[in-house]
């Protein structure tokens, strides 16, 4: 199986959770090789300490093929639409934007019976 390249937009409550929790499940076949966060949450630090990389959404779609998907935890619908729409005008078909439902699809997967935690209001695609 190929290496799989994932990116997380949004280290809030839910973000730094699922970043976590990634972590703690780490192989060769999955690399979180950025994150994307504005604020200095406790998700951000964690991202650090691990040396992932803090970048803008810009430098994330600039990424092209070598980012295989990325996950959008920011609730922000505006930022959802800001990263679909930059990913088209790139002409990048490769990069899936995986919402909050895929994440808890993978937490119900790996996670040890813990609810995953979640502020949002928006639940889109």
């Amino acid at each position: 199986m190929a290496k799989q390249t994932i990116a997380i937009v949004g280290l809030g409550t839910m973000g730094t959770a699922f970043l976590k929790e990634l972590l703690g499940h780490s192989n060769d076949r999955v690399e979180i090789v950025a994150v994307a966060e504005l604020c200095d949450t406790p998700g951000l630090a964690l991202a650090r300490e691990h040396g992932i990389e803090n970048l803008r959404i810009d430098d994330l779609i600039a990424m092209g093929s070598k980012l295989n998907i990325l996950f959008d935890l920011t609730g922000e619908e505006e930022v959802r639409h800001e990263i679909r729409d930059k990913l088209k005008a790139t002409g990048n078909h490769h990069t899936i934007v995986a919402t909050d439902n895929i994440a808890r699809m993978i937490w119900a997967l790996i996670a040890s019976g813990a609810e995953m935690p979640s502020t949002h209001s928006y639940d889109g695609y």
